[in-house]
């Protein structure tokens, strides 16, 4: 049986989609054979709570001297750094593995039954390689900073514990429901109705405001990375396809049954003070200041925004592209030219998209205006909702919408009364 050690690790001040990748299969046999000539510890970090940070650390693996339901085998990482693991087994004493919920470049993400506090929660396991680890310690503090400051725990995912296993960092949240992505998807990215548009688009308002208020730039906003809090939906007649599709199902659609909606994912978020890398965001959301290499800041957030906003109420990507020079001729098609300016003002690494003219490259793949993309999915409102786009999808980032300049914004306060989705 493995021996393990319990230390206390408390936190100082430290300073086209998601991509999936091919697994190992958890029960081969490891062709080497384990155990490492240093026994892996268990470093633990705090419990948070909304508001506070109590000094106690995580619960003791030993009773009298005996292992209570011990940790799984010791099993050699993938080739990528991933965690090997089997469903049913324990992470730790602490923690039952439930399934498996997502995997991306940082690690992967387990549903497990927090055998202490009786609940289900979210493990992100970060992959065993040093830059990953770094990152999730850097995340693990504006956690800190975020639940600290989140009164009533309603903008951004709740982290309840973290610890170091095994050479994972693991951070322990609060159990979700499904991202906006993956619930349009499931809908064959049939769009959402304004009106719950609306309130996503508050809340997630809201959240920027408060991150921007703490002087943190999230970096990388998308559907992906916005949570429903519930998992619960409801079919409803989907009459734009009542007279023209015979496929079975197709005649409904699903909706949330409640609006509410946590963000996720700060493994990229970036203090104000903080050096800025070159390139940020995911490619669709990705301002066009951050493709000419002219810096970045704040407003980069809020083209994030603008694009989501598009892609939940016409259920596309406004900029469906995976090549820069291409990224911003559509740009040019939707919006108009780019300021000569922030041409003139491009990083060298730049200069190869735009020295023969974005002008001059004809995106047969671009065909819908901004106007005409949102009226074809909105009903009403589409007068408001396409003077904020112009607002947030400004080239620069000067004068570009703020977030809570956003929020005083007609679409969210003309007719409130109007949406009877729950908050």
């Amino acid at each position: 049986m493995e021996t393990q050690r319990v230390v206390e690790f408390p936190l100082q001040n430290m300073d086209k989609r998601p991509r999936k990748r091919p697994r190992l299969t958890w029960d081969m046999s490891p062709l080497v054979p384990p155990p490492p000539k240093v026994l892996p510890a268990i470093y633990c970090g705090h419990e948070f709570t909304n508001g506070t940070v109590p000094n106690y650390a995580y619960s003791f693996i030993y009773d009298k001297g005996v292992l209570r339901n011990g940790s799984p085998p010791w099993r050699p990482d993938d080739k990528d750094g991933h965690y090997v693991f089997a469903v049913g087994e324990n992470l730790t004493p602490r923690y039952r593995i439930l399934s498996k919920m997502g995997e991306g470049t940082f690690g992967q993400v387990l549903e497990c039954i927090d055998n202490e506090r009786k609940e289900i929660v979210a493990i992100k396991i970060v992959r065993s390689v040093h830059k990953y680890r770094e990152a999730a310690m850097i995340e693990i503090e504006v956690l800190q900073k975020l639940v600290r400051h989140d009164i009533g725990g309603t903008r951004c995912v709740q982290i309840r514990h973290w610890f170091d296993y095994r050479n994972h960092i693991c951070i322990v949240f609060e159990k979700l429901g499904p991202s906006l992505y993956d619930f349009l998807r499931k809908n064959s990215y049939r769009s959402f109705p304004i009106d719950l548009v609306r309130e996503f688009g508050r809340q997630l308002l809201e959240s920027v405001a408060f991150m921007h208020d703490l002087r943190l730039i999230h970096t990388d906003l998308k559907p992906e990375n916005i949570l429903l809090v519930s998992s619960e939906f409801i079919k409803v007649p989907d009459y734009k396809f009542l007279t023209r599709s015979t496929k079975e199902g197709a005649y409904f659609k699903n909706l949330p049954k409640s609006s509410a909606i946590k963000l996720i994912d700060f493994g990229s978020t970036t203090f104000e003070h903080q050096d800025h890398t070159y390139v940020v965001s995911t490619r669709h959301y990705r301002a066009p200041e951050v493709i000419l290499g002219l810096g970045w800041n704040y407003p980069c957030d809020m083209w994030s925004v603008g694009c989501i906003l598009v892609e939940l109420c016409s259920g596309e990507a406004l900029f469906q592209t995976h090549e820069n020079l291409e990224h911003l001729a559509m740009m040019e098609r939707v919006l108009g030219p780019l300021p000569q300016h922030m041409v003139n003002g491009a990083d060298r690494r730049a200069e190869k998209y735009i020295s023969g003219g974005v002008h001059d490259w004809i995106g047969q793949r671009v065909q819908l205006r901004e106007k005409n993309l949102i009226m074809q999915h909105v009903d009403h409102s589409a007068g408001d909702l396409i003077d904020l786009l112009q607002g947030l999808l400004r080239y620069d980032p000067a004068d570009r919408l703020k977030a809570r300049e956003a929020l005083r914004h007609p679409f969210f306060t003309r007719d409130m009364g109007r949406c009877g989705f729950p908050l």
